[in-house]
């Protein structure tokens, strides 16, 4: 029987699904990945434009019940409520009312085909949106205005927190906070403390955002960045690159031994 590779499942929207593209140098999969190599597999379920509404009528087809010889879900990372912060109304019908919203994301985190692998969960928060870049992106694209605005994506992230706080066990990854931080780190001067975020209408300058979410929406290279160095703390953190006894398939060393002892190679780095 084989022997199958415990899994790193990454759950969400597009803002998932783009992490496997490379963006100014940086791939957020691939540096995860690169980070678990031989130890755990990193599985990409995004898919871009879908709501926790979406996600929650398929999940008994994007996970299956845990069998002997199926992967073990090791850790779940759950990205979702970009869509769900359209402005109702819009026409590209995702919206999803914020309490149904925070409703879905409970419901997802104990689905019974989730809860069957006893995963870690890191639950993100929907990062900001620079609603000035997306004036102008969803006009282009023939919307009357912007269809996402920076207070009602930010009340979704609140209602992330929420979730996190009410489901034992589930670890908060407050991208939106990290996000906005790195903006404001980026430009200091402009944001005055205490009042309107960057990339809103009332504040009217983007500051960092303009490089971490290019297009208003979803994260470019730095941003991806951002997000990964969150991630760092809570998957790998233990791992030691010079100790393969952990791989799942031996070390090379193990089912080839050398005839005499080699010398220790200095490891290339994780990141």
């Amino acid at each position: 029987m084989a022997k199958p590779y415990p899994q790193v499942v990454l759950l969400g929207d597009s803002l998932f699904e783009f992490a496997a593209h490379t963006l100014s140098g940086f791939s957020f999969q691939s540096a995860l990945q690169t980070r678990l190599i031989r130890r755990f597999d990193v599985v990409n379920r995004g898919f871009a434009g879908w709501n926790t509404t979406n996600v929650l009528k398929y999940l008994p087809e994007i996970f299956a019940e845990p069998s002997a010889s199926s992967p073990k879900i090791e850790y779940l990372l759950i990205l979702l409520g970009a869509n769900d912060a359209v402005k109702p109304g819009a026409a590209t019908s995702q919206h999803v009312p914020i309490e149904t919203y925070k409703e879905n994301l409970s419901k997802i985190i104990n689905h019974p085909h989730i809860q069957a692998h006893n995963p870690k969960i890191l639950l993100v928060t929907p990062p900001p949106v620079d609603e000035i870049k997306l004036q102008e992106v969803d006009v282009a694209y023939g919307h009357p205005a912007a269809i996402r605005s920076s207070a009602i994506s930010a009340s979704y992230s609140e209602k992330a927190r929420e979730v996190a706080r009410e489901n034992p066990g589930v670890v908060l990854i407050d991208l939106w906070q990290a996000i906005m931080g790195e903006a404001i780190s980026m430009s200091p001067e402009d944001y005055q403390p205490g009042g309107p975020w960057l990339g809103s209408p009332e504040n009217g300058k983007q500051g960092g955002l303009d490089k971490l979410l290019p297009d208003g929406l979803h994260m470019g290279g730095q941003g991806y960045r951002v997000f990964f160095d969150e991630i760092k703390a809570h998957i790998g953190q233990n791992i030691k690159p010079d100790d393969r006894t952990d791989y799942i398939i031996p070390d090379w060393r193990v089912v080839t031994p050398p005839k005499v002892d080699l010398p220790k190679v200095t490891p290339i780095p994780l990141e």
